[in-house]
């Protein structure tokens, strides 16, 4: 205990309390984990996109050495039912089964057929093979336009089409009648390519089973522990309060280890039939194909104009890719994005349409950003383009169009209430370190010049809604759960503190953050404050970790329910002082009574008196403790300004990235240094998308891009120098004034780069590169923008 003041600690550059376990080793990944009689599980997945199940024979597989069991899906099926979706997005959503192993047919490659149980991994791995299955062929559905067209194949026959759903939303004026007083109409097509998560560890569930009382504990590399726990209740019919599920440490997600999986499901259901402890750890290439897929959509975007350049409307036309079945929330990731393609700027008139299909491919789900990413980029991109048809500079035509500092809150044309913004700010800052005027000057003279290597210059203004709630809006969205945060605080008699919080950490730094807000509020030394989190039996009551919102909601909660504490203290802290509590001052962790300073007493010795309980207020429990439930009235909306310098050679296609610049604006900053990495590496995501990577499939629906040497994530080496800065806002829909920043530099950072590739070949007739802008691609716009240059002279 200390009688000193504690320094206010939000806002302070700490270094993360998580990362020295972390170097050294002492980690606690779900594949450390053993315990004894441990088994372990392989699954046998299909070689073919999409295929009827004639027969699947799994005994030869158990006369392999050290094999213990072997199933299917037909052995498994009973108390094992379909993987749910949370996400019903119309009443008339179409909902197939998915069954955690294949029944009847398999309807991607990789989809599970049977799996093999024994006493360690490489046995059950080998015994893979001698498993003996009859395929009958289905023609694959791979095209989203081909797919909704009659007579075409379906990836479920007995839903009689592969339209999941249409999902429309039309506000403000009617958009024709805008669109026919318009002076200029922009109608572009872009397309989001598959992305495949590659967290750095791999996914992995171990399940133990306590057989005496019917009593199950799992470890899984999850980011939704208590989702889980529910969802795998209703799915293998084990009772909730007889499951315990432990998320321990967490080697990233990005929205992948968002899902309940067939894996985990299994691994419970035969941990179960076993009465023994099981274990499964996806191999790099296996993950390829399991783990669900981030984005996927043809988006054709249309913008009506004034020939000044203001928006007047836009229209949204989009087909997504479910994928072969919908997974927790796979329909609701496109209508994520349908509030956020207005972005920040002012219209008259807005449709936006969205329909789902489903193809035999790996299903897609959240992925970094989670829709957000797809509108940002679109729209973006849609207002390079109009930049260019009116003359403006794209930073001008932005400037015409967005929200001004004074007007917020804003309700946008979408119906979202933006709270606080200040674009221009960003802006500012953003162009005066990026030297924004020199490069368009060096950008005129070389290609004045003519020069191969060509200068471009993208620009992308951005804002999202993130920390996903409140719940009476998931509500209107049909969204299963609701979106509220739970933290409680734990005074001990020593004076130290546990924080318990129902978010769910997998790289974040909650540990630290969470530590600061709590030290903050109470005055307890920053050392002194445990984090208590992904378990469900430690942190019973949460709603765990995307979307951006584990500051926003999670961090919110930990602040409100340290003030309950304070509260709590402060009735004792007047009663041993024998003062009013109006009298009293509270600051830095030290109780005292106004206008005399020496009566005083620390937050921890009232913990102490309170835990003793000798002279305590009439009717006050022993007990300092408290909880917190926040619900936010509103989403919070980090915004800012990127800015990318590519040098593209027209002679072989290469790109190099020569300088990047973002000021972001995330409200209130509770750890700078934080906040720097989660900008880091969400841009490291963003030009990823721009310019690496793509899950790519042959004809046959064969995933062709399924190792790390044809899916081709950057490095450091590929990455350039950032300068980082911000702006601060802070939020209104929270106690704290903070809006989140996880996700920010992915949803900002694909059309800074892919509009400077474009800039850079604008002058030679090009007008959009299809991502991820490879040489081969950029060269190839190029070759036919000179050769209908050639064509249109001839």
């Amino acid at each position: 205990m200390t009688d000193q003041a504690v320094e206010p600690e939000v806002g302070r550059a700490r270094l993360r309390k998580e990362d020295a376990r972390l170097i050294t080793g002492q980690t606690n990944w779900t594949d450390n984990i053993s315990v004894t009689g441990l088994l372990h599980l392989a699954f046998l997945r299909s070689p073919m996109a999409h295929a009827r199940i004639e027969r699947v024979d799994v005994s030869p597989a158990l006369e392999r050495p050290g094999v213990v069991a072997a199933f299917t899906g037909r052995d498994l099926a009973e108390g094992l039912g379909s993987l749910p979706c949370g996400w019903p997005v119309t009443e008339d959503m179409v909902l197939p089964d998915h069954p955690p192993l294949a029944l009847d047919e398999v309807r991607h490659a990789g989809d599970p057929v049977a799996v093999v149980v024994a006493r360690d991994r490489y046995a059950a791995a080998d015994a893979l093979e001698a498993i003996e299955v009859d395929y009958e062929p289905l023609p694959p559905v791979l095209d989203l336009e081909e797919a909704l067209a009659e007579g075409t194949p379906l990836v479920h026959a007995d839903k009689g089409t592969n339209r999941a759903y249409v999902w429309p939303l039309r506000t403000g004026e009617d958009y024709e009648s805008v669109r026919q007083r318009a002076d200029v109409v922009i109608r572009r097509r872009y397309r989001q390519q598959r992305l495949i998560p590659n967290a750095m560890e791999p996914r992995a569930v171990a399940v133990a089973p306590l057989a005496a009382s019917g009593e199950y504990t799992m470890y899984s590399t999850t980011q939704i522990p208590h989702i889980l726990r529910i969802m795998l209740s209703v799915v293998t019919g084990v009772p909730e309060h007889k499951l315990r599920v432990i998320a321990p440490d967490v080697g990233g997600g990005f929205g992948s280890k968002l899902q309940v999986y067939g894996e985990e499901a299994v691994a419970l259901a035969i941990a179960r039939k076993l009465g023994r402890p099981v274990k499964w750890t996806e191999s790099r290439s296996e993950g390829y194909l399991a783990t669900h897929h981030g984005r996927g959509m043809i988006q054709d975007i249309e913008l009506a104009a004034t020939r000044e350049g203001r928006l007047l409307g836009l229209k949204v036309d989009l087909l997504a890719d479910m994928g072969a079945y919908l997974m927790l929330v796979t329909p609701g990731i496109p209508i994520l994005g349908a509030f956020m393609y207005p972005a920040i700027y002012k219209m008259d008139a807005y449709e936006f349409n969205c329909t789902g299909v489903f193809t035999t491919r790996t299903p897609t789900d959240a992925y970094r950003g989670a829709g957000r990413p797809e509108a940002t980029y679109a729209i973006e991109r849609a207002m390079d383009e109009l930049a260019a048809e009116v003359g403006l500079d794209p930073v001008e035509v932005r400037r015409l169009n967005w929200i001004r500092h004074e007007e917020f809150p804003y309700t946008t044309i979408a119906g979202l209430t933006y709270d606080s913004g200040d674009y221009e700010a960003a802006t500012g800052k953003a162009l005066a370190l990026f030297g924004y005027d020199d490069l368009r000057a060096e950008q005129r003279e070389r290609n004045e010049r003519g020069d191969a290597v060509r200068l471009g210059i993208g620009v992308s203004t951005y804002t999202e809604m993130c920390g996903l709630a409140p719940s009476r809006v998931l509500r209107d969205l049909r969204y299963s759960a609701g979106g509220w945060e739970a933290a409680s605080i734990r005074m001990l008699p020593t004076g130290k503190v546990e924080v318990v919080t129902g978010t769910s950490p997998h790289g974040q730094g909650h540990v630290t953050s969470w530590s600061q807000i709590a030290s903050e509020v109470l005055g307890v030394p920053f050392e002194d404050i445990e984090v208590l989190h992904g378990d469900t039996q430690a942190a019973p009551q949460g709603m765990d970790t995307y979307g951006s919102r584990s500051l926003v909601v999670g961090g919110s909660a930990v602040h409100r329910a340290a003030e309950k504490v304070v509260e709590k203290a402060r009735r004792v802290a007047a009663h041993l002082l024998e003062a009013s509590e109006d009298d009293l001052e509270f600051k830095g962790g030290v109780f005292s009574v106004k206008g005399s300073p020496e009566a005083r007493r620390t937050i921890q010795e009232v913990a102490f008196e309170t835990f003793t309980s000798h002279d305590v207020p009439e009717g006050m429990e022993p007990t300092l403790n408290s909880e917190y439930l926040l619900d936010p009235e509103n989403f919070s909306y980090p915004h800012g300004t990127h800015l990318c310098a590519v040098e593209v050679d027209t002679e072989t296609g290469q790109t190099r990235i020569r300088s990047y610049v973002c000021v972001d604006d995330v409200g209130r900053v509770v750890n700078p240094m934080i906040v720097e990495g989660q900008v880091h590496g969400g841009l490291a995501q963003g030009i990823a998308q721009a310019l690496y990577e793509e899950a790519v499939y042959d004809a046959e629906g064969n995933l062709v891009s399924g190792t790390m040497a044809d899916y081709l994530v950057p490095s450091a080496a590929d990455l350039p120098e950032f300068v980082t800065d911000r702006t601060e806002t802070p939020a209104a829909s929270n106690p704290l004034g903070v809006k989140g920043v996880g996700e920010a530099g992915t949803i900002a950072s694909t059309p800074a780069v892919v509009n400077a590739v474009v800039d850079a070949l604008r002058p030679l007739g090009v007008h959009d590169v299809r991502m991820p802008c490879t040489p081969e691609r950029v060269w190839e716009a190029v070759r036919s923008a000179r050769s209908g240059q050639k064509e249109a002279s001839a």
